[in-house]
């Protein structure tokens, strides 16, 4: 199966789970693929499938985002190959446990692959995307994004970066013709939590989607124009509530003097 090329996608942290879905997603839309992932065995034997099932040309790239050098070759690619329309921030790792009985190492780690990386990859990609006058940027949040409470606070607060970076760069790139999406998934059938030392047959069963469908309503929400996208949030308009309530105060969040309710009283003159 062969369509039209819509140029290369990028995708990162492509060898299972959520990435690995995207990379047969938006292979099937007629992109060709740059899959990024350490598991170089797992990432070759998901392009040759992709590749013998949809004809797309599949590249891959074995890399740990959490290095220095290997993140700066996969920067380098998106900074010089003029056919990458479409980049996918999917690379990461989660915590479950409480800050306190957290390993702050793992932390610092978690930092650096969440946020750093991220950040790195999508300003190697957006100067491009503006000269060619086109491109999108998809980041991977999480619900805990909006509500930290309910996992790791590190992990919540790298989630909350991503979110609000993602909204920033849509609001700077929108006039020149570049994307960006932030998803917001919930608990996901992935390795991700097996791997964050919450196994999900510890969850109830109503809480988790499949890989395959919570990628599938995320395209539906960047086809629907959408910048934040929930796949589980029955009703935008939920969303689109709590998005109105926060542009409406931001203009009474700097003033030359605190609230009133704080009882703050004028200093007299020098």
């Amino acid at each position: 199966m062969t369509t039209l090329s819509k140029g290369t996608a990028l995708v990162t942290g492509a060898s299972s789970g959520i990435g690995a879905v995207y990379a047969d997603r938006l292979a099937r839309r007629g992109y060709d693929l740059i899959l990024v992932a350490r598991r170089r065995d797992r990432l070759d034997a998901l392009a040759r499938r992709i590749s013998d099932e949809t004809g797309r040309s599949v590249e891959t790239i074995g890399a740990d985002l959490g290095n220095a050098a290997d993140l700066e070759r996969v920067a380098a690619t998106l900074a010089t190959d003029a056919s990458i329309t479409l980049l996918v921030n999917n690379a990461g790792f989660a915590a479950t446990t409480p800050l306190l009985a957290s390993d702050a190492g793992k932390m610092d780690e978690m930092i650096t692959l969440n946020v750093g990386a991220l950040t790195r990859l999508t300003y190697a990609a957006a100067p491009g995307f503006v000269a060619r006058g086109g491109g999108t940027i998809i980041n991977i949040a999480s619900i805990v994004a909006i509500a930290p409470e309910l996992l790791n606070g590190v992990y919540g607060g790298t989630k909350a970066y991503v979110l609000a970076f993602t909204q920033s760069l849509q609001h700077e790139l929108a006039d020149k013709g570049v994307r960006v999406q932030a998803v917001l998934p919930g608990a996901t059938a992935t390795d991700l939590w097996s791997n964050a030392g919450m196994p999900i047959e510890n969850l109830p069963k109503e809480w988790v989607m499949s890989a395959e469908d919570m990628v599938d309503a995320s395209l539906a929400g960047l086809d629907a124009g959408e910048i934040v996208t929930i796949p589980a949030l029955p009703d935008i308009a939920e969303w689109d509530t709590f998005e109105a309530a926060r542009r409406a105060f931001a203009p009474r969040l700097s003033a030359i003097k605190p609230a009133t309710r704080y009882g703050a009283t004028q200093r007299p003159a020098a």
